[in-house]
């Protein structure tokens, strides 16, 4: 299938092919668990000591007391003496349902699952009911969009804004800028999620360190990476396939030998 190759004045300079990758079958359900399972394996474990709250010698004093039949320190004539230990609603005591290190937290997937993801992944990305479903792209009426490989040298912030807008994202910029930095409603706010951020156009290049990494980083929802350290996580945002993405030519004619595709 053709594409159009665009120049940093938004102007088209010629067609290429694109690889057979895109022309993949989609498969939400694999890129779905590829997905929960690069999520799942940023999360650090963590759990509780299994003896906290236990370590201590209390004992219940039995019935005919007139007191609880709660674990109380043992001894007089001190502050804690009698006081209750050991049980759920003491003080110090030991609590139920704990978080436990050892509980299964990152679901797992096989390599060749995880590679198949990366690439029904990609091969969404040329869909243009599916983009269209999930970004405002206007009158655009091809996926992906493609670039020279100039891109990969643009310095200046400004400079690369003024490019997607020749490109027709004005909308989309639009629409991330709106939800940047909205506060979170709900209980969300007290646990470091306290402003949400909207995912637009992902841009892919080919050699790593280049400039347009430092110019995409300042505009909202708007992100860069390499093309040796595209994931699913890139591509398919919270697990749904269609992410708007930006192709250098480079990175587009390398894609098939960097990913290992035959």
């Amino acid at each position: 299938m053709p594409v159009s190759v665009f120049n940093l004045n938004g102007e088209k300079v010629k067609e290429i092919e694109l690889p057979s990758i895109f022309e993949m079958e989609i498969r939400p359900d694999i890129i779905r668990r590829a997905y929960l399972s690069q999520l799942t394996a940023r999360i650090q474990p963590q759990g509780r000591n299994p003896l906290a709250g236990l370590r201590t010698s209390a004992e219940s004093w039995g019935a005919g007391h007139g007191v609880a039949r709660v674990p109380r320190f043992k001894g007089r004539g001190y502050p804690a003496a009698s006081r209750a230990a050991r049980a759920v609603m003491a003080v110090g005591g030991v609590k139920t349902k704990v978080p436990r290190s050892w509980k299964r937290i990152r679901e797992r997937v096989n390599k060749k699952e995880r590679k198949l993801a990366i690439l029904s992944a990609i091969a969404a990305t040329s869909k243009i009911e599916l983009v269209g479903s999930k970004h405002r792209i206007g009158d655009i009426k091809h996926m992906p969009i493609v670039l020279s490989n100039e891109l990969e040298n643009i310095k200046k912030t400004s400079k690369l804004y003024t490019l997607m807008i020749k490109l027709g994202l004005g909308e989309e910029l639009d629409r991330n800028k709106k939800r940047f930095g909205k506060i979170r409603a709900g209980r969300g706010k007290m646990r470091g999620r306290v402003r949400q951020r909207a995912k637009g156009p992902l841009i892919i290049y080919l050699k790593e360190g280049s400039y347009i990494s430092r110019a995409a980083r300042n505009i909202p929802g708007v992100e860069a990476v390499a093309l040796r350290n595209l994931s699913v996580i890139h591509l398919a945002p919270g697990g749904v396939p269609g992410r708007l993405t930006l192709w250098t030519e480079g990175a587009l004619s390398s894609l098939e030998e960097v990913m290992g595709f035959a």
